[in-house]
């Protein structure tokens, strides 16, 4: 390189980002019958009270299934084509994952994602070469604490070994990006993938 870079790790959200939404017909089609957009959908599973107690550990990824479930009437044998057709746009972005395997023997990786206790074995069974990425993952259900607390940032940086001002956090969750930055991390808002590369590459290449 020839300019000295300050930054030592890289540190991903995984959904919305790393793993996102890659045809929102699919749950736009499932939101359709209730009057609701894909994005209506997206925000009743995800943000629904269960959901929310389910990603510091309180609950499962069931319970928030079920407030869905109960919300728009679905009926019990229909659920599980209804869960399975939901996560079927979720896709890795195949562009993110080669750029961050080509910084990884440079730079320190980590993943910090607020997530239901069943996620990470989810992750592995969908994706086998996931967690190939990172040096260190953090899941906000297993540590009981979720962005943007000041907390589980510390935690990540900690587990990577990196100060605040080292590193750099991608999320598409704005208040997330704030946070990261209140701490002192250098944060950038996901809003395509072509965008954070481009925005990474000034960084780090």
């Amino acid at each position: 390189m020839t300019r000295h870079n300050p930054y030592r790790a890289l540190i991903w959200d995984m959904g919305g980002v790393l793993v996102r939404n890659m045809d929102p017909i699919i749950r736009g089609q499932l939101a359709a019958p209730h009057g609701m957009t894909y994005m209506d959908l997206e925000n009743l599973f995800f943000g629904n009270e269960a959901a929310i107690k389910a990603s510091i550990g309180q609950g499962t990824e069931a319970d928030a299934w079920a407030f869905v479930q109960h919300k728009l009437n679905i009926p019990a044998e229909k659920m599980s084509e209804f869960i399975e057709n939901f996560y079927s746009c979720d896709k890795l972005d195949d562009d993110l994952y080669a750029f961050t395997m080509q910084l990884k023997p440079r730079y320190q990786i980590g993943l910090l994602s607020n997530a239901y206790p069943e996620t990470r074995a989810s992750l592995a069974r969908r994706f086998p070469h996931f967690y190939d990425m990172f040096d260190a993952t953090i899941f906000s259900s297993e540590v009981g604490i979720a962005k943007p607390d000041p907390k589980i940032y510390r935690l990540i940086l900690d587990q990577l070994g990196v100060e605040a001002k080292s590193s750099v956090f991608v999320d598409d969750f704005i208040e997330n990006v704030e946070g990261a930055r209140k701490v002192g991390m250098h944060a950038i808002h996901f809003r395509s993938s072509q965008q954070v590369r481009d925005e990474l590459k000034e960084i780090f290449v």
